[in-house]
């Protein structure tokens, strides 16, 4: 599936070393002012090539907006956004046109389809993030004329939790020729109570959903998450006053619907799959061999993946506040 949403659609195409990627975007509520300047601060964070941390490949992701917009509002239209590959180095991946990467979709892909596109992994690349990104970027300027607000943050890299040790983490990694994972949270403030829908439209099975969405994670959990499966219901359950909530174990959601509280999101980001040392594989005749993945690499995906993070819960909520819209 390449289309996310119900009520803003949100359409994603291209490849990590094609002509472009970028989105459709269908559902967004005319007049909403809007200009590359309110998406491009989003993609500028989410861009590879602006520390050591990430990977060198310089594209500047200018986005442009083709469709949808006149005199800088939208339209109710179609919105159509794309970014341009400007620097792919395709070469790079010569040697990997009939191998599988271990770790990556490449296996999977061609058991799928019978054909891939070896070149950075084609569509499975991180790469095609972008037209989420950009979709992401309108979602929050939607949510924002409403106070509600999307922000994300790294939590821990490599298992450790101390902030002053994750740019020490992640450049060992690198050094080593390997990579690192990561957690990411994410949070939205100002969401009111009453989003979302029982049983099977419930909003945080959207919010997994969407997460579960992006490549590099593996794992989701909402409010206190895994750590309620150890708690007693007396310590976990949030009390309630007569101002509210007590505390916020459950994340702001509670049966599929929002409580009012904040919604915490943290997700699992695996180790970056490309790595330079040496790993065994197998080619597409089925022959073992081993691996050395060269070309340009992130050493840890958690922190570009925080604005994709931020990108996928605005798309969820801006979808919940659009379905309340209907009168639901």
């Amino acid at each position: 599936m390449n289309t996310f949403g119900k009520n803003f659609r949100v359409t994603t195409f291209g490849e990590s070393h094609g002509t472009a990627l970028g989105c459709v975007i269908d559902g967004c509520p005319p007049a909403i002012p809007l200009t590359e300047a309110d998406i491009q601060p989003l993609l500028d964070r989410r861009r590879p090539g602006t520390s050591p941390l990430s990977s060198p490949r310089p594209e500047s992701d200018r986005v442009e907006i083709l469709s949808g917009v006149f005199e800088k509002k939208t339209t109710g239209t179609p919105i159509a956004m794309i970014v341009r590959n400007t620097h792919a180095q395709s070469e790079d991946y010569d040697a990997l046109r009939e191998v599988f990467r271990p770790g990556h979709a490449d296996v999977t892909y061609h058991a799928k389809y019978g054909i891939r596109d070896h070149r950075g992994g084609g569509r499975s690349s991180g790469r095609e993030t972008i037209g989420r990104v950009a979709a992401g970027a309108l979602a929050l300027k939607i949510l924002a004329q409403r106070s509600i607000t999307v922000t994300g943050k790294i939590v821990a890299v490599h298992g450790t939790t101390d902030p002053a040790a994750f740019e020490r983490e992640i450049l060992a990694a690198k050094e080593a020729g390997d990579s690192v994972g990561g957690i990411v949270e994410i949070t939205a403030t100002g969401v009111p109570a009453g989003l979302g829908n029982p049983v099977f439209g419930k909003l945080d099975a959207a919010i997994a959903a969407a997460m579960m969405g992006i490549g590099a994670v593996k794992g989701v959990e909402i409010g206190d998450g895994f750590a309620a499966a150890g708690r007693f219901g007396s310590e976990n359950n949030d009390a309630m006053t007569k101002d509210g909530f007590a505390t916020n174990h459950a994340g702001g959601i509670l049966g599929g619907i929002s409580s009012g509280q904040d919604i915490v999101v943290r997700i699992a980001v695996k180790p970056t799959p490309s790595i330079a040392k040496e790993q065994q594989t197998r080619d597409i005749h089925g022959n073992v061999i081993p691996i050395t993945v060269k070309g340009r690499h992130d050493p840890c995906i958690a922190p570009r993946i925080v604005p994709v993070a931020e990108a996928m819960l605005a798309l969820v909520m801006v979808d919940a506040v659009l379905e309340r819209g209907k009168g639901r």
